[in-house]
C-alpha cells in the first residue's frame, strides 16, 4: 500500500502556530544537557557479541536538520534534538550519568572503594556498554551496589550487565529497591505484561522506521534499547518513609515516593554532594498519568505532594538535581524553581479534572476544556512530551469515576465489529460514508474522520480505502502531535493500516530471568492468569509444589475453572506433589523444557499422578502479542 504522506496545508498551518506561540529563541537546554560531557557512545551504537544492533543513534541523525520539518511538531522536534545528547557525563565530583543509550539513564556514584549503580537501564547489553564506556574514563572500580529507584523495566532491566545474581546471593554486593518493587513487577510486567508489550508498540515507535515521517522520540528518551531483559533480586528492601544507609562511605538517604509515577518508587539525596535525585517523578516534559501501553492509574495529587515533601527534606542542601531522565539542574535557586513548576503541574491538572467532573462533564468534554495554565504554558520543562493534558486528564477521570460517565447509553455497548457494522449501515454504506470521509480529510477535520473511519474498517477490514483514508488521517494526527507517544501510536497505527501486522521472529511471552527473580506468588499468579477456562471444564484437584532453591511450598487447587494457591500449605489430600527448583518451573511456563523431559532429566519428581501436572501445563494459553488493535487483520477474515 502506500507510503508516507506529506503533510497537508491543514497540518502546516498547525506547525507555523506552533513557532509562533513558543519561546524557541530560548536555548539554556541545550547548554544544560551538554554541561559535563566526557566522552559519547563509540560510533552512538552498541551492539551484542553476535553484532546485532541493540541500539543506534546513527539512525537519527536526520535531526541534524536546525529547523523542523512540517511533518513534525516544532516542539517535539526540539525535545528530540536534545535527547540526542549522549554518553558518559560528569554530574559533580563522585556522580556521573551514562544518557542517550537507553530510553533511561544509569547514575553512577563513585564510593570510597567500589561503585553504586543507580538503574542499570532496559538490558543487560546496554547497561555493560554503559559501564564500559564509564571504565573507558574512570578508575575500573567493582561494582558494590545496585539501586532500582522504582519498578519500570528501564529502571532494572540491565541489572545482569553489571552485576550477577550470584554476587548478590553471596553478599557480594547490595541490591536496594523500595517497598513493594517484586510485588509491582508482577503486576506490570507479568500478569499483564503481553498486552502491555503489544500496546508499547504504539507507544515507542519502536518498528517505525526513523525520520522525519516517522518515528523521532519518546519523549524521555530516544527509544527503548533491544537486548536481554533482566532482574536480580533485591537484597534490602526500603520500608521507613525515610531511610538512610551508608554504603561505600557514601551517605544515601532515601525517601519513598508510593503511588507517584510507579506504584514503588523513591527519592535519593547524597548529602556529601549535595545530589537530589528524584527518579523519574520530575522529567523535563509533563510525564503521564496512565500511558499508552497501560497500567495503573497514577495519582497525580500524591505525586505533586512527594515532590513538596522532597523540597521541604532536601531543597536547602540541593546543589545539583538529577533524575533517571533528561539532564541535571544545578545551582540552589534553579532547583527550586524547576521543582515548584513540576509540583504544580500534576496538582493542577488533577484539581482542575476534579473541579470540572463534579460540575457534571465527562472525561472528552474535560480533556477539550484543559489546558497549561498561563505562568506554566511557555516553559519547556513542563510541555506534553510523553503525557499530554488531555489524556492526563482522562486518567484523573477514570482514577474517581471509572471509564463509565453515567450515560446509559454508554453502559452497555456493542463490541467494535458489531458496532462498526451497524454504524456504516446508519451511514448509508461504505461507499456513502468514504466521500463524507474524504471531504472532511480535506477540511482538516482530522480527529471526526479518525473516528469514523475506525468504524468502517472494523466493519469491513478488506476495505482497502477505508484502510488508506484512516492511514492517512493518523499520519496527519501524528505529524502534529507535540507529544512523542501521540505522534507514535497515529503513525504506527497508519504503518500497520498500510503494511498489515509486523513479522516479527518468535520470542518467549515473557524473560526468563524475571521470573526467576520473583516471588513464587508471582509465578503462580502467572501461570493462573493464563489458565483456558474452557479447557478447565469439570476439572478439580490439588497439586502440592515445594520449590526446593529456595525452599518455597504451596497448595495449588483448580476448581470451578479458576486456579488459586495457599502458600506455606502443604495438602494431604493432593493428587500429586511436585519438588522442583523455581529456574526449571520458569522453564517449563515458557516453554523452554517440558514436564516429561524435565522428569527425564531428573529436574523435577512428582509423586503421585504426573499426568495432571502434564495437563496443567497443557490448559495454560500461551499468548500471541501480535494482537489487532487499529484494525482486523484481513488474514483472520
Amino acid at each position: 500500500m502506500t507510503k508516507a504522506k506529506p503533510a497537508s496545508p491543514t497540518t502546516q498551518a498547525a506547525q507555523k502556530a506552533v513557532l509562533e506561540e513558543l519561546p524557541f529563541t530560548d536555548r539554556a537546554d541545550f547548554e544544560q544537557a551538554q554541561r559535563g560531557f566526557i566522552a559519547a557512545v563509540p560510533d552512538g551504537q552498541v551492539k551484542n557479541t553476535r553484532g546485532a544492533e541493540l541500539w543506534d543513534l546513527r539512525a537519527y541523525e536526520f535531526l541534524n536538520e536546525v529547523e523542523a520539518p512540517d511533518t513534525v511538531n516544532p516542539s517535539l522536534w526540539r525535545m528530540a534534538q536534545l535527547n540526542m545528547n549522549n554518553g558518559l557525563y560528569k554530574v559533580c565530583e563522585h556522580v556521573y550519568q551514562l544518557r542517550g543509550i537507553d530510553l533511561a539513564n544509569m547514575t553512577i556514584v563513585e564510593g570510597d572503594s567500589g561503585l553504586i549503580i543507580i538503574d542499570p537501564m532496559t538490558t543487560a547489553e546496554v547497561a555493560r556498554a554503559g559501564l564500559d564506556l564509564y571504565y573507558a574514563h574512570r578508575p575500573q572500580k567493582p561494582v558494590l551496589c545496585v539501586i532500582y529507584s522504582h519498578s519500570h523495566v528501564d529502571h532494572y532491566g540491565g541489572a545482569m550487565g553489571v552485576a550477577s545474581a550470584e554476587d548478590a546471593v553471596a553478599g557480594k554486593i547490595r541490591v536496594i529497591a523500595p517497598d513493594q518493587f517484586v510485588e509491582e513487577l508482577s503486576g506490570e510486567n507479568v500478569i499483564a505484561g503481553n498486552a502491555m508489550m503489544r500496546r508499547a508498540q504504539f507507544q515507542f515507535g519502536g518498528l517505525l522506521r526513523k525520520g522525519a515521517r516517522g518515528q523521532v522520540d519518546a519523549g524521555l528518551g530516544k527509544v527503548t534499547a533491544r537486548g536481554r531483559v533482566t532482574l536480580i533480586a533485591p537484597t534490602l528492601v526500603i520500608t521507613a518513609p525515610t531511610e538512610t544507609h551508608t554504603i561505600d562511605g557514601v551517605e544515601i538517604v532515601f525517601q519513598l515516593a508510593p503511588d507517584s509515577e510507579a506504584p514503588a518508587e523513591m527519592h535519593m539525596f547524597l548529602p556529601q554532594f549535595g545530589v537530589l535525585n528524584m527518579a523519574e517523578n520530575t522529567t523535563r516534559l509533563l510525564h503521564n498519568f496512565i500511558p499508552f501501553r497501560g497500567s495503573v492509574v497514577r495519582d497525580p495529587r500524591i505525586w505533586s505532594r512527594h515532590i513538596s515533601d522532597a523540597m521541604t527534606m532536601f531543597g536547602e542542601q540541593t546543589e545539583v538535581l538529577i533524575g533517571q531522565h533528561h539532564w541535571p539542574t544545578w545551582g540552589r535557586d534553579e532547583v527550586r524553581a524547576y521543582l515548584e513548576k513540576q509540583r504544580d503541574l500534576y496538582k493542577y491538572i488533577h484539581d482542575q479534572t476534579v473541579r470540572l467532573m463534579n460540575h457534571g462533564l465527562n472525561r472528552e468534554e474535560i480533556a477539550e476544556e484543559l489546558d497549561l495554565p498561563p505562568g506554566l504554558d511557555q516553559e519547556w520543562s513542563v510541555r506534553g512530551y510523553y503525557g499530554s493534558v488531555s489524556h492526563n486528564a482522562k486518567a484523573v477521570y477514570q482514577r474517581y469515576l471509572s471509564w463509565y460517565d453515567a450515560n446509559p447509553a454508554n453502559l452497555n455497548q456493542l463490541p467494535r465489529r458489531e458496532s462498526g457494522k451497524k454504524m456504516v449501515e446508519y451511514m448509508g454504506g461504505a461507499e456513502a460514508l468514504l466521500k463524507r470521509a474524504e471531504t472532511d480529510f480535506e477540511a482538516g477535520e482530522y480527529r471526526w474522520v479518525a473516528q469514523v473511519l475506525s468504524h468502517l474498517v472494523f466493519s469491513e477490514p478488506e476495505n482497502l480505502a477505508g484502510r488508506a483514508l484512516l492511514a492517512d488521517t493518523f499520519e496527519q494526527l501524528g505529524y502534529q502531535a507535540e507529544s512523542a507517544t501521540w505522534r507514535n501510536a497515529y503513525l504506527y497505527g497508519a504503518q500497520e493500516l498500510r503494511h498489515g501486522l509486523a513479522k516479527l521472529p518468535p520470542r518467549r511471552m515473557i524473560s526468563p530471568d524475571m521470573l526467576t527473580a520473583l516471588t513464587a506468588g508471582a509465578l503462580f499468579d502467572f501461570m493462573a492468569v493464563r489458565l483456558n477456562g474452557a479447557k478447565a471444564v469439570g476439572l478439580h484437584w490439588r497439586i502440592n509444589w515445594h520449590l526446593n532453591d529456595i525452599d518455597e511450598r504451596l497448595v495449588m487447587n483448580l476448581q470451578n475453572c479458576t486456579m488459586t494457591y495457599m502458600p506455606g500449605e502443604v495438602a494431604d489430600d493432593a493428587a500429586a506433589s511436585v519438588r522442583v527448583s523455581r529456574e526449571v518451573l520458569v522453564a517449563v511456563n515458557v516453554r523452554r523444557t517440558s514436564v516429561t523431559e524435565a522428569l527425564a532429566a531428573g529436574d523435577m519428581e512428582i509423586q503421585g499422578d504426573a499426568t495432571l501436572v502434564e495437563q496443567l501445563f497443557e490448559i495454560l494459553d500461551d499468548f500471541d502479542m501480535m494482537f489487532d488493535v487499529v484494525a482486523p487483520s484481513r488474514e483472520k477474515n
